[in-house]
């Protein structure tokens, strides 16, 4: 079965950015977003085709093997260790081709509304494609090195979609925040693969991935520090992975990146940028598995189970919408390093995997659902913030609507979409450590209760008088966010119990078949609702229930609108002691020592030639005085040898 024109799904979009990139900006509205959607398009089409091919047509002996489309050598580093470029298809590729490609259409579709009189409308759709580009060269690279190459793309197009309102201050700001942190991840990330490579031989995923655990052991028999040189590569990357998944104490570039326009967060949130880190430690889960133990694994799931907890806290204090469902964000992948964290990996011990990657798909709709849908109400009302908001049920149908439905997903309410995954994570962590359980449960019940807080606020609370009668929006922006809802409803239920997602998609793609755990589905349903009353008695209606809870948490309310200081724990020590103290010494140095000394050489190198260029004045005078000068020294010279 041929599958070389799978090379075509990332090069649309790669089209796309090239003619928006060099006419783009002499092209009427709405010309440059048609021609970066039909790019999109195309590469969904594609990936439809792929995925109905792969799953339902290829597959004949009940597991799914990888496939590598395209293959291309395209660097040598020595006789076994090289460097290739490739479309490798695989359970967890071809649906991320499919999330991707739809999250990012429905995006674009949406962007052509929403930027409409923008004066960087062209601009936009450019680095849309270009974003929408590496993340699908991301997703089906074939080896380590390609997946770097793409990650790091990601991160340029993020640097320039978030700082896209170049003339703000706080969009450049943020936009270099985003890009330094996820560098500093991502240095990590590029030692691990070159430890990992180094002791292996190999960049190659499915070669990696084929080792069996005697064979890891061997080639990865040296230690550091008590633990192994490939649990140490993998380790460092998921570092990387934890950065550009905003995971916990990297996470603070997350909030900041909402200065982006708002179908920007929505495709960052739901389909690329967040989503690589997950995507990154599921492609090497057998190796995360099998490397010491799986004692890499435990450190995921703590560090997923500590942002999902922390995110969702903050996210319960937030006014600026965005920076709410940018915590919620961060809470949800917390929900899926974890479910990968406490995964094993055959039979129904890879639940925790699997329920990872179901989220992981579920998430993109709901969550880029709301990104919209906060959108939409931005456009309306001018504002990020749910203080300026209020009453907007009355005109904003639509978008109402829709968003709710979304509210309900992220709360896990059946039958919607978050409900079959969120359940699926929480029954993992209850098989492999309760605590981590009941983290999740009660991570659960916080998530229930922001996303109404928020849903209350805004479509409730109280009529206001706008200065603007807020509309709803356009067609070419309502469309994708009916679509998502229709998503968000049904996604969960179809691919639960009619197209089971364990049966596509598990460690060692063999399938096995998810059911409900009714106890542990109902007190997680239990506490979802609890979080939804409790926003309901405090936000449906204008009262001072919020104000007599924030001053009864006191301190620990104020930590929490503050994000609890972290951006302040991370500015004291950059400027007070890497700056200011470790830095200091270095720049006395390089002044003082290191300049000095050139300064110093270069100074009296200026100043002998200024006395040496005397000797060369031109005039008759001195050089007659010069020459009587040196008969002279001669004759004393011829003296003093003769008379001795």
């Amino acid at each position: 079965m041929d599958w070389s024109y799978t090379i075509w799904i990332p090069l649309l979009p790669l089209i796309g950015f090239l003619i928006i990139g060099f006419v783009g900006r002499k092209l009427p509205y709405p010309v440059p977003g048609l021609i970066g959607t039909t790019g999109i398009f195309g590469a969904l089409v594609l990936s439809y085709i792929t995925a109905y091919r792969y799953f339902f047509v290829a597959n004949t002996a009940g597991s799914f093997e990888p496939i590598k489309g395209v293959e291309m050598l395209w660097m040598t580093f020595s006789d076994k260790l090289h460097f290739n470029m490739g479309v490798l298809l695989d359970p967890i590729s071809v649906m991320m081709l499919v999330v991707v490609t739809t999250v990012s259409f429905l995006v674009h579709l949406y962007s052509i509304g929403y930027m409409k009189g923008d004066p960087g409308f062209g601009r936009f759709f450019t680095f849309l494609s270009l974003f929408t580009f590496s993340m699908l060269g991301l997703v089906v690279a074939t080896n380590l090195f390609q997946i770097y190459f793409f990650w790091e793309l990601v991160g340029v197009s993020s640097y320039l979609l978030i700082g896209f309102y170049y003339e703000k201050p706080s969009a450049i700001l943020a936009s270099k925040k985003a890009f330094i942190v996820t560098r500093f991840a991502d240095f990590f990330f590029l030692i691990g693969i070159l430890v990992i490579s180094y002791y292996t031989g190999t960049f190659d995923f499915l070669t990696l991935n084929g080792m069996s655990e005697s064979t890891l052991a061997s080639v990865g028999s040296a230690s550091f520090m008590g633990m192994s040189v490939l649990a140490l590569g993998l380790t460092l990357a998921f570092i990387g992975g934890a950065g550009k998944s905003a995971m916990f104490p990297l996470h603070i570039w997350l909030p900041d990146a909402m200065e982006g326009p708002t179908p920007v967060s929505a495709l960052i949130h739901a389909a690329t940028m967040v989503v690589a880190g997950v995507f990154l430690v599921a492609r090497l889960f057998p190796m995360y598995y099998h490397v010491d133990g799986g004692s890499v694994l435990h450190i995921i799931a703590f560090v997923g189970a500590t942002s999902s907890l922390i995110a969702a806290i903050i996210a319960t204090t937030q006014m600026d919408i965005k920076r709410v469902l940018a915590f919620s964000t961060m809470s949800q992948i917390g929900y899926m390093m974890l479910a990968l964290g406490v995964s094993g990996y055959e039979g129904h011990h890879g639940l925790g995997y699997t329920a990872s990657m179901f989220h992981l798909f579920t998430h993109a709709f709901f969550k880029s659902l709301l990104f919209l849908g906060a959108g939409s109400i931005i456009h309306a009302v001018h504002s990020n913030y749910m203080t300026k908001m209020g009453g907007l049920r009355k005109y904003m149908p639509i978008t109402h609507i829709t968003f709710l439905l979304a509210a309900l997903a992220i709360a896990g309410i059946p039958p919607f979409a978050g409900f079959f995954s969120k359940d699926a994570i929480l029954d993992a962590a209850y098989m492999h450590n309760k605590i981590y359980f009941w983290i999740g449960w009660f991570v659960a019940g916080l998530t229930a209760f922001y996303m109404f807080r928020l849903y209350f606020r805004i479509f409730w609370y109280e009529d206001r008088e706008y200065h603007h009668t807020p509309h709803e929006s356009p067609l070419t922006m309502t469309l994708p966010l009916m679509i998502l809802a229709v998503l968000s409803v049904v996604a969960g239920f179809v691919f639960f119990y009619f197209l089971p997602f364990g049966t596509y998609i598990t460690p060692t793609g063999e399938e096995f078949h998810m059911h409900i755990d009714y106890f542990l589905a109902g007190i997680s349903v239990l506490v979802g609702i609890v979080g939804i009353v409790i926003a309901w008695i405090m936000y449906f209606k204008k009262n001072d229930k919020a104000e007599k809870v924030a001053k009864a948490f006191g301190a620990f309310y104020k930590w929490t609108y503050n994000k609890f200081y972290i951006d302040e724990i991370y500015m004291f020590v950059t400027k007070k002691i890497m700056f200011g103290i470790i830095s200091a010494g270095w720049m006395w140095f390089d002044t003082y020592i290191v300049d000095g000394s050139m300064n110093l050489i270069g100074n009296t190198t200026v100043k002998t030639s200024h006395a040496l260029k005397k000797i060369q004045s031109g005039k008759l005078q001195d050089y007659v005085y010069g020459v009587v000068l040196g008969v002279v020294a001669l004759a004393v010279i011829f003296i003093y040898i003769w008379t001795r």
